[in-house]
Formats: C-alpha cells, structure tokens, sequence
C-alpha cells in the first residue's frame, strides 16, 4: 500500500498502479494513469456527504481553476475560498454547487459550469450604465 500524500489529502491509500524505484537521489514513485487517478479521487469525493478543505482545494485544482475564479462561480469573494480551504468550513450550499460543477464538467457536460459562469458575468455587470430609447415599439434598452 502506498500512501498518496502528494496530492495534498491525508487519507489516499493506492493498493496498486505505483512503482517505487530506488535512484541515486533517494526513492522514486512513478503511478500508472495519474490521470485516471486524479478523476477516480475527484468522484469520490464528490459523492461525499460534505468536503473537507483540503479536498475542496484538491477539485478546485483538477478543474485547473484559481481561488478568484471559484469565488466568481459561488459568488463569495476570493479570501472567502481560501479560507474555507484552510479551515474546512464550507458552507452546505457551496460545497454542493461545487461538487456540481465539478461533476457536470468531469463527466463531459458543462451546461451548469456555463449557466454559473453566466451568472457571475451578469453579476460583475450590475453597476454598468443602461441606457434605454424610446421606440416605436416602447421603451428599449439601447443598442451598444
């Protein structure tokens, strides 16, 4: 059994799919599909109950996105994200929209990442000016 702490989680144990090598530098550990690992790691923890912060940073990082970019998506601020990654203190709405997400663009559907995404531009444009005509038709927002 080796126990797979490189990926920042204590409680990984690979019963096999490794190679440890003796090199002139110390011991060397090579895993067979890292990738599949990873993916096979991120579902489980998506199907848990709730995630510790330690494993909200590890899917975090599998989706190769920034501690800003994941506060856009959840609507919190960045501080926010890295604080429930230091202390494991996730809310319950975030911590299930997250492994959403996660699972949605995992599994090849990223219809939910895009409504998100969506969401938190239409957010960022709340204070931009509108500006509307009148029209034959009414009142209307202006043409950009």
């Amino acid at each position: 059994m080796y126990h797979y702490t490189e990926i920042g989680l204590q409680n990984v144990w690979l019963a096999n799919g490794y190679h440890v090598r003796k090199t002139s530098y110390g011991k060397s550990v090579s895993f067979e599909d890292a990738k599949g690992l990873h993916l096979a790691i991120g579902r489980a923890l998506a199907r848990k109950s709730y995630l510790t912060g330690a494993e909200f940073r590890f899917l975090r990082k599998e989706l190769d996105l920034s501690q800003h970019r994941v506060a856009d998506l959840l609507g919190t601020a960045e501080q926010t994200v890295a604080l429930w990654e230091k202390r494991g203190k996730i809310p319950k709405t975030a911590d299930r929209m997250f492994r959403a997400i996660y699972l949605e663009t995992v599994d090849g559907n990223v219809k939910l990442k895009d409504l998100i995404e969506r969401i938190a531009d239409l957010d960022r444009k709340t204070d931009e000016k509108m500006i509307f005509e009148d029209t034959a038709q009414g009142w209307l927002p202006a043409a950009a």
